[in-house]
C-alpha cells in the first residue's frame, strides 16, 4: 500500500513538472537583434501589418523582412514568443554577448573573424549572395568591368559589413572613413561624396528604385570578391548550444522551397513600400 501510495506521488509529481516545463516553454521569449535596415532581408515599417512585428525597442515600428519571417518559424518552432529588438549593426554582437538579445537574426554572414566571438547556426538562406560595386551611371567608373579598373575610385562603407570590409580587395582604391548605417552610406553614395559602393545584389535591386542614376558592375567569375564565410545564418553566445541546436532543428524543417517563397514575398513587400 505504501509503495503504491509513493508511486502515486512520483506520478503526480512528474505530471506537475511536466505541466509546469510545458507552460515555461508556451510563454518563453525569444529575443533577436536585427538591424532593421537592409531591405528585402529586414527593414521598418509604422503600420501593423498581418506578416510584421512590433519592435520592442521602438514605439510603433514594426519589422519586417526575410530575417524576420526566419526568425518568426524558428520561435514556433521553439513555442516561444519572438520580441524583435531594433540594433545598430556594430552592436549586435556587443548586445547579444551582454545578454540583451538571445540571437541575432539580421543577415550576419558566419565570417572566420565574427566565429572567433560567437557561434552561427547554419545558414537559412540558400543561395549565394553576389556582391557587387554600385557607381553613378553618368561618370566614368560605370564602364568599369573588372575590380583593376576601379584603381583611384573613392569608395565608401558600412563599419562592420561586407560592402566595408571588400573595398580592401580592390587595388588602389580611394577607402573613405565608414559609416554606421546603410542609409547613410547611400545617402553619401548619392550626394557623390563616394564614386563607389559595394552592395548585394538584392540590396541594389531595392536602392536603385529611389536612385535610378545607380549602375551595378558585375563581375565575370574569379574576376569579382573572395569570401570566408559559408551563407547568412543566425548568431548566438558560444555558451547556448541549447538555443543553437534548437534554432538549427527549426532550421532543417524549412524546405528550399518555402525559403524562396518566402524571400520573394519579402521582395514584393519592399517594393510595395516604394
Amino acid at each position: 500500500m505504501k509503495n503504491l501510495g509513493f508511486i502515486a506521488f512520483l506520478v503526480l509529481a512528474a505530471a506537475v513538472y511536466i505541466g509546469i516545463h510545458f507552460s515555461f516553454e508556451r510563454s518563453s521569449v525569444l529575443r533577436v537583434g536585427i538591424e532593421c535596415d537592409n531591405p528585402p532581408n529586414n527593414w521598418l515599417e509604422d503600420r501593423e501589418t498581418d506578416s510584421n512585428v512590433p519592435v520592442a525597442n521602438l514605439e510603433d515600428r514594426y519589422a519586417e523582412g526575410y530575417d524576420i519571417q526566419i526568425a518568426k518559424i524558428v520561435a514556433d518552432s521553439m513555442r516561444a514568443k519572438l520580441e524583435v529588438h531594433k540594433i545598430d549593426w556594430n552592436e549586435l554582437i556587443p548586445a547579444l554577448e551582454r545578454h540583451e538579445i538571445d540571437a541575432i537574426f539580421s543577415s550576419m554572414l558566419d565570417t572566420e573573424e565574427r566565429k572567433k566571438i560567437i557561434a552561427f547556426s547554419d545558414a537559412y538562406e540558400d543561395r549565394i549572395t553576389e556582391y557587387v560595386v554600385v557607381v553613378h551611371r553618368d561618370e566614368k567608373y560605370s564602364e568599369a568591368q573588372k575590380i583593376t579598373d576601379f584603381a583611384g575610385a573613392k569608395f565608401i562603407g558600412q563599419n562592420g559589413t561586407l560592402s566595408d570590409r571588400l573595398i580592401a580587395q580592390i587595388p588602389n582604391a580611394v577607402h573613405l572613413a565608414g559609416v554606421d548605417s546603410m542609409n547613410e552610406m547611400l545617402t553619401k553614395f548619392r550626394k557623390r561624396e563616394a564614386d563607389c559602393i559595394i552592395l548585394s545584389m538584392e540590396s541594389f535591386n531595392m536602392y536603385r528604385q529611389t536612385y535610378p542614376k545607380a549602375k551595378v558592375v558585375r563581375f565575370s567569375q574569379g574576376e569579382g570578391f573572395s569570401f570566408d564565410y559559408t551563407g547568412v545564418c543566425a548568431g548566438v553566445r558560444k555558451d547556448n548550444a541549447h538555443l543553437l541546436n534548437s534554432i538549427n532543428r527549426a532550421l532543417r524543417d524549412i524546405s528550399k522551397h518555402d525559403r524562396q517563397r518566402i524571400m520573394d514575398r519579402s521582395i514584393a513587400r519592399e517594393w510595395d513600400n516604394f
